[in-house]
C-alpha cells in the first residue's frame, strides 16, 4: 500500500493583499502608492501563508472583480486591504458584500516615523491612511463585515504576530470547509453532548459529516497484506519503545499485527474517500478485532481530525487546529477531562481518554503497550503510552445549543506528572487558568463538552479569529476570568446570536 499522507501544510495557500486608492490624484502618485504597497506586502513575506500583491484598486467594477477571482479560488484563502490614500468607500460596497472569504483591514502605511522636515503636502496626499483607512472602516461596519483589524508598521513584530494568528484561522476555515468527515456507526447511546444538527454544520462551517457501516471499514482492513503489516510492524519497531510480549515472536505479537491491518485499512478507506476527519465508537465495532487506538493516534498525528464516541464536532476542531499549527511545534489532540486533584492550591486536572490521544503533544518517544479496555467487548488494544509536555496549552469544546454552536476554550498549562506506572493511555495533566474552580464553574455554565481538542501548537487569539470568520459563538476562560462575569457575557451572547440570526 502506497502512504498518501493528509495535506495539512500551508504551503498551498495564498493571501492576496489588495490597496485602494482612486484616480484623482494622478499617475505620479498612483505610481508611488504602487510601490510602497508592494513594499508592506513584501514586509509579510516571511508569514507562514504567501502573501501575493495584486495591483492598486482604482474603481467599484475592479474591486468587484477581484472579490469574485477570490472567491473561485481554493487556493486563496482570504485578502489583506490596506486604503493607502483615500479609497472613497462606495467603490468597495459591491466588492465587500460579494466577498466570500476572510477579510483583514491592515491599518498601517509606509514609513515609521514621519519626516516632519520635508512633509509638504504632496506627502499628506500620498500618504493618509489615517483617514483613508478610518473611511473604509466605517463602510465594513456599515455592511456588517466580517474581519480582523491590525494596526500598526509591518516591521513591528506584534503586527506581524496578528496577522499570522489571522492567517492561520484563515487556513483552518478553509480546510473546514473543504472538509469530509467520516463516522464509523453512531455516537454513543444516551450521550447528549455528542448530538448535534450536521446540516447546520454543513451550512456554517462547509464540513460534510455522513455516516458509514463499520463493516465497511472491516472490509477495508481485511484487504492489508501480510507484506504491508509487516512493513507498518517494523516502522512501529523504529519509531515506539515497544513493550517486550508485542515484539515479533513474542505471545502478544498479533496483537500488534491486528493493529497495524486496522490502520492500514482505516487509512485507505480515509484516502479513498478524500476523509480529513472521522469518528469510532466502542458501542458500534462490527467485525473489527481490536477498538481502534494506535491507528487514531497515529493518523491524529499526521493532521487527521478525530473523535470517540461518534463526536464529530470534537473530530472537526482537531482538524482545523492541527491545520491551524502547521509547522509549529506541538499538535492537536482528542482530550477529555477525566479526574481531578483538588489538593487546595495545586488543583490539576488529569487529561485522557480510553485509547485515542495524539502522540503529537509529547516530544519523548511513545512506549507501545497493550492491555484489557473493558469495555467494547473485543480483544484487547494496543495503544501508545506518554504523557504530555509540560507547557501551554488551550482546551475548545463545541456545543450544539439547539439555535447556533458555541465553541468555550480554556487556556490552560500542562504541568509535569507525577508517575502514573498503571494508567496505559496517553493523558496530560494541566492547570486551568484562571483557577480550577473559575475554570469548572464556567466551562459547565457555558455547557461546555467534555471532549475537547486540545493544542499546544496554537493559542487562544486564532481561535478568536476563527471564529469570526466562521460567525460562531466562542466564550473564553483565561486570566481576568470570574464566574459572575462569564454568566453575563452568556446572557448576552444568548440574546445577541438570536437577534443576528434574524427572522
Amino acid at each position: 500500500m502506497t502512504r498518501t499522507p493528509l495535506n495539512t501544510s500551508l504551503d498551498g495557500y495564498e493571501i492576496w493583499f489588495v490597496t485602494g486608492s482612486q484616480t484623482l490624484y494622478g499617475e505620479e502618485t498612483l505610481r508611488q502608492v504602487a510601490e510602497q504597497s508592494q513594499a508592506v506586502a513584501d514586509g509579510l513575506g516571511g508569514l507562514p501563508v504567501t502573501v501575493v500583491w495584486k495591483p492598486v484598486l482604482k474603481d467599484s467594477d475592479s474591486i468587484r472583480r477581484l472579490a469574485l477571482e477570490v472567491n473561485g479560488r481554493d487556493d486563496v484563502i482570504g485578502v489583506i486591504a490596506w486604503m493607502h490614500t483615500f479609497s472613497p468607500a462606495k467603490m468597495w460596497i459591491a466588492g465587500l458584500d460579494a466577498l466570500q472569504k476572510p477579510l483583514m483591514h491592515l491599518h498601517t502605511q509606509a514609513n515609521v516615523e514621519l519626516p516632519w522636515a520635508d512633509i509638504d503636502f504632496d506627502f499628506m496626499n500620498l500618504n493618509q491612511a489615517a483617514h483613508g483607512d478610518r473611511e473604509f472602516g466605517y463602510i465594513q461596519t456599515r455592511l456588517g463585515v466580517a474581519r480582523k483589524t491590525v494596526v500598526g508598521h509591518v516591521s513591528n513584530p506584534v503586527v506581524l504576530a496578528q496577522v499570522e494568528d489571522w492567517q492561520r484561522a484563515a487556513a483552518g476555515w478553509a480546510a473546514a470547509r473543504t472538509l469530509k468527515l467520516a463516522r464509523f456507526g453512531d455516537n454513543m447511546r444516551y450521550v447528549a453532548v455528542t448530538e448535534g444538527d450536521k446540516t447546520e454544520a454543513e451550512l456554517r462551517f462547509g464540513v460534510q459529516v455522513n455516516t458509514w457501516g463499520v463493516n465497511e471499514l472491516v472490509e477495508a482492513v481485511e484487504q492489508a497484506t501480510d507484506a504491508e503489516v509487516d512493513a507498518l510492524v517494523a516502522e512501529y519497531l523504529d519509531s515506539y519503545d515497544v513493550a517486550p510480549e508485542l515484539l515479533p515472536g513474542a505471545e502478544r505479537h498479533q496483537s500488534l499485527r491486528d493493529g497495524a491491518a486496522i490502520e492500514l485499512g482505516l487509512r485507505s478507506f480515509l484516502e479513498e474517500g478524500g476523509f480529513g476527519a472521522f469518528t469510532t465508537s466502542f458501542e458500534d465495532l462490527g467485525a473489527l478485532k481490536q477498538l481502534p487506538g494506535l491507528a487514531v493516534q497515529r493518523l491524529m498525528a499526521e493532521g487527521y481530525g478525530f473523535g470517540a464516541e461518534g463526536d464529530w464536532k470534537t473530530a472537526i476542531l482537531v482538524r482545523v487546529a492541527n491545520v491551524m499549527g502547521a509547522g509549529r511545534p506541538g499538535g492537536a489532540s482528542l482530550m477529555e477531562d477525566y479526574t481531578y486533584d483538588l489538593v487546595p492550591g495545586n488543583e490539576r486536572i488529569l487529561g485522557a481518554h480510553m485509547l485515542e490521544v495524539s502522540p503529537s503533544l509529547t516530544t519523548a518517544k511513545p512506549r507501545l503497550e497493550v492491555h484489557p479496555l473493558g469495555i467494547g467487548g473485543k480483544e484487547d488494544p494496543v495503544r501508545l503510552v506518554f504523557t504530555a509536555d509540560p507547557g501551554p496549552a488551550l482546551v475548545v469544546a463545541m456545543s450544539d445549543m439547539r439555535d447556533r454552536f458555541r465553541l468555550t476554550a480554556n487556556v490552560v498549562e500542562n504541568v509535569e506528572a507525577p508517575d502514573l506506572p498503571k494508567l496505559p493511555v496517553g493523558r496530560a495533566v494541566w492547570k486551568p487558568a484562571p483557577d480550577f474552580a473559575t475554570s469548572a464553574a464556567c466551562w459547565l455554565a457555558a455547557g461546555a463538552a467534555h471532549h475537547t481538542v486540545m493544542t499546544t501548537a496554537v493559542g487562544i487569539e486564532v481561535f478568536r479569529d476563527f471564529a469570526d470568520i466562521a460567525s460562531t459563538e466562542l466564550v473564553v476562560i483565561e486570566e481576568g476570568t470570574t464566574v459572575r462575569g462569564f454568566q453575563h457575557e452568556l446572557r448576552w451572547n444568548q440574546a445577541y446570536y438570536r437577534l443576528a440570526q434574524g427572522f
